[in-house]
């Protein structure tokens, strides 16, 4: 782990992973002490720079951020394709772990949270159920539990097509397909297993998932995009049912808070400030 330079007014920490993959965590840091540090998980297929306004009006706020990179995107050294593949596993025990050591050695002493847009919300929970370090909470935005049962029926079809299609290609070729990125096979073998079954379940990883989702504690806060189809109200209370020992907050955000934009699952990355003031108020609240 290298020490965080500037480039163009953004602090960057180099990371290298526990593989030799590399990529970049971007910090904002607020004037002053943090009141928290947040580690934030984009969406599939979303670069970490897209995430940039959400970071800065949290640190305006007083709210540190790391935004995570994505193996295969964005800063990543890695990109998927036939000869180079990656699940959950290796999010869960390398990525993850190294960007929130990471960014508790940038605030320490502070209080230190994970949280996530969509997918991204759903590994922040996996992380925090597994991780020896202490966390003040979990943010969940625009997130929920994939299983299929909680959509209309068609979307179990998604969870059949597209692992098959990512094993003929050699990876699932989401730009063209308009879903995700280019993502590993692996990555989709695994999304699409919790979208079966209602279950995460890793492929070669032995930490039973579920009772360690079932024996977290840190509080969540999840803010659901009412018009929303993807992270709909069913598959939220669904994610959050796994942790029963985590006391909640569940809000909706409207387009009258987003300054006329959809609340849909990526319009209020436009608005973001609404977002980051329910962040902080939960954080001040929960830190009392």
């Amino acid at each position: 782990m290298s020490e965080p330079y500037t480039v163009g007014g953004l602090s960057v920490m180099p990371l290298r992973m526990a593989d030799g993959a590399r990529a970049d965590l971007l910090l904002f840091s607020p004037p002053g002490t943090p009141r928290a540090a947040l580690l934030w998980v984009p969406a599939l297929g979303v670069a970490a720079r897209h995430y940039e306004p959400l970071a800065q009006a949290l640190a305006d706020l007083g709210v540190a951020v790391g935004i995570h990179e994505w193996r295969g995107h964005g800063s990543s050294d890695q990109r998927a394709d036939r000869r180079s593949n990656w699940g959950y596993r290796t999010l869960l025990t390398d990525d993850l772990p190294t960007s929130l050591s990471a960014l508790a050695k940038a605030f320490p002493g502070v209080g230190l949270c994970v949280g996530g847009h969509s997918l991204g919300g759903q590994l922040s929970t996996l992380l925090a159920s597994v991780t020896d370090l202490d966390l003040q909470g979990i943010i969940l935005v625009a997130s929920g539990s994939p299983y299929w049962r909680r959509f209309h029926p068609w979307v179990g079809l998604a969870y059949v097509a597209a692992p098959a299609l990512a094993r003929l290609v050699g990876r699932l070729p989401g730009r063209q397909i308009g879903f995700g990125g280019n993502e590993a096979r692996g990555v989709i073998s695994d999304w699409a297993r919790s979208g079966r079954t209602g279950r995460y379940a890793v492929r070669g990883m032995a930490t039973d998932l579920e009772a360690a989702l079932q024996g977290q504690r840190a509080p969540v806060l999840a803010l659901r995009l009412r018009d929303d189809w993807l992270g709909s109200e069913t598959s939220l209370a669904f994610l959050l049912d796994k942790m029963p020992r985590a006391p909640r907050r569940t809000e909706v955000i409207g387009p009258d808070e987003l300054a006329g934009a959809k609340a849909d699952h990526f319009a209020w990355m436009k608005v973001p400030a609404p977002i980051a003031s329910r962040i902080h108020d939960w954080l001040s609240a929960t830190a009392t």
